[in-house]
């Protein structure tokens, strides 16, 4: 091993081919060694070997580059073990083009940040650029390896399960303990009798009893206050159609403001990967996406309110008011709702009360670890269904797609039908329905109903992804919607060739506005809009652009 530079972050390479191995070492060196010690491995037990000195050592890892083919491990196994020893080390796969369908699988299994053909000459083109990349995501990671945040709380507790999946969604690293493990005990001894659990303490020593969402993200940082009282443009809801406009208003000059009320991402942000989003041809998790949507709408120069939870809207002469639930309010020149749909409620007796103690609507990723040798039930056949089963396959004995057609065809995308079919363990059980549960203090048992023949089976997990229901019961009357509650906007306010109750202007709507000028709305929430990611942030950029040309008209 070469003489270290113990401030130099490491890049290692594994291959049992040593010409390859030398060629990739080589070529890292070319570009990274000024920067990085390149340290590489001719085979699999010298590489886990070399990783775990490092550990020891206290030294950075900023990428491993594992070749697939290994005699003693593969590629993917060998990035699996590293994993628990650098857990934010940008994993690489080496591959050939035969071995590109594992590669594609790896992506699910270790969360594979890319994989790379060989021969990759030349490396200017098809190598550096990526590792350039890798890298570039490595040093914005915050890798914090024990969260100096600590949340104590019951294992089947519902409120529990909300402070660790607020923070989880909102990229705030924290350390989870149980109350009855020895460091969940002090804490809670040292608060006192009276502890109200969860109970989260912060960096500085200060202690959150059962903290609300807002008190939450005032302590570990997060914006909740607006800076001011008038904006251009207030956006509602930070999913992928919120997003995409506070970043095209931001970056067109617009005084924008973003305010949601849990977490940046939406629905899409709880997804494990997609894999069908126009420019990552290797996937990525809503949480990725969101997070990088998040930081690009903070460069252009957005404000992102979190905790916020919007409750009317109002229109003040040209002026457009929002209103907190918490009191207090913002105005602006516009204002685009894009505030996306929930999952609705599964309608079986029983399963209310366990909400948050073993029943999850959506991908609730802070509970795949827990979920690890166990069996877990899935009902829904749509894309986020199916990215759940994929994801939980890895952590799961079983996985029990619960499907209530006759099968995935009409609602799930092909790629991943083909995934789920290639996944041993996963079942997907069609016409079959949830129709009760029970349990002592959470989920135990599941009543199934296949083709009118029910049966009871144990299950602790049970995640719920159907429908869709959008979230404008707030808007009252102010904004007209459809018999589902989705609003409704452009031609479809124009019934009959009558315009929109209390229009006034003498142009019809725009095709994105609501019966309220200058109010527009994008993604989900929007009635007959396409349920995609991509359809909802190019609604997002062209409400922006809608925007714009209300103001130039005023």
């Amino acid at each position: 091993m070469e003489g270290r530079a113990m401030d130099k972050p490491v890049i290692v390479t594994v291959d049992d081919d040593p010409g390859v191995s030398r060629a990739v070492a080589r070529d890292l060196r070319r570009r990274y060694g000024q920067s990085y010690r390149i340290v590489r491995a001719e085979a699999a037990d010298q590489g886990i070997a070399a990783v775990k000195e490092m550990r020891l050592r206290g030294d950075e890892v900023a990428a491993i580059l594992a070749d697939y083919r290994m005699p003693q491990m593969n590629g993917v196994e060998f990035l699996e073990a590293a994993m628990d020893m650098y857990p934010y080390a940008r994993r690489v796969l080496l591959t050939a083009y035969a071995d590109t369908d594992a590669a594609i699988q790896a992506i699910n299994v270790v969360d594979l940040d890319h994989y790379l053909l060989k021969p990759w000459d030349p490396p200017e083109e098809k190598f550096y650029p990526v590792i350039d990349g890798q890298l570039d995501a490595w040093h914005r990671t915050d890798r914090v390896e024990v969260a100096e945040l600590r949340v104590v709380g019951d294992r089947w507790s519902a409120p529990s399960y909300r402070v660790r999946d607020f923070l989880a969604r909102n990229h705030v690293p924290y350390q989870w303990m149980l109350a009855e493990d020895p460091e969940g005990a002090q804490l809670v001894a040292a608060v006192g009798e009276q502890c109200h659990l969860p109970l989260v303490v912060t960096a500085d020593g200060t202690s959150l009893q059962a903290p609300d969402p807002s008190t939450l993200a005032s302590a570990v940082g997060l914006s909740t206050t607006p800076a001011t009282d008038f904006y251009d443009l207030i956006v509602v809801g930070g999913g992928p159609a919120g997003l995409g406009a506070a970043v095209y208003g931001a970056s067109e000059g617009l005084n924008t403001v973003l305010v949601e009320a849990q977490a940046s991402g939406g629905q899409a942000g709880q997804s494990s990967r997609i894999e069908n989003y126009l420019g990552f041809p290797d996937g990525v998790s809503g949480q990725q996406l969101a997070d990088r949507a998040r930081r690009q709408a903070l460069k252009f120069g957005a404000e992102l309110l979190t905790a916020r939870k919007v409750t009317h809207l109002e229109p003040r002469g040209q002026a457009r008011v929002v209103g907190f639930k918490d009191g207090g309010e913002i105005a602006a020149h516009a204002v685009i709702l894009a505030t996306g749909v929930t999952y609705r409620r599964l309608d079986a007796p029983g399963l209310d009360e366990f909400t948050g103690r073993g029943v999850f609507y959506g991908a609730a990723l802070t509970e795949a670890p827990s979920c690890r040798g166990v069996e877990v039930y899935i009902v829904g056949a749509a894309n986020s269904a199916g990215q759940a089963a994929v994801y939980l396959s890895g952590f799961a004995s079983k996985v029990h797609l619960l499907v209530r057609g006759d099968g995935l065809e009409r609602s799930m995308s092909h790629y991943l039908i083909e995934q789920i079919d290639a996944i041993p363990n996963i079942e997907v059980h069609t016409q079959t329905q949830v129709t009760g549960g029970s349990g002592d203090g959470h989920l135990e048992r599941l009543t199934l109903s296949t083709k009118g023949e029910e049966r009871t089976v144990d299950a602790q997990w049970l995640f719920v992804f159907i429908g869709a229901e959008p979230y404008t019961s707030w808007l009252g009357d102010t904004v007209e919607r459809d018999s589902k509650g989705f609003v409704l906007t452009g031609p479809d306010l124009l019934q009959g060739g009558r315009r929109p109750r209390n229009w006034t202007l003498r142009r019809e709507p725009y095709y994105l506005e609501t019966n309220v000028p200058g109010v527009l709305a994008a993604g989900d929430v929007r009635a007959e809009s396409i349920k995609r990611v991509a359809s909802a942030v190019g609604e997002g950029a062209m409400a922006v652009a809608l925007v714009h040309r209300y103001l130039e008209k005023q």
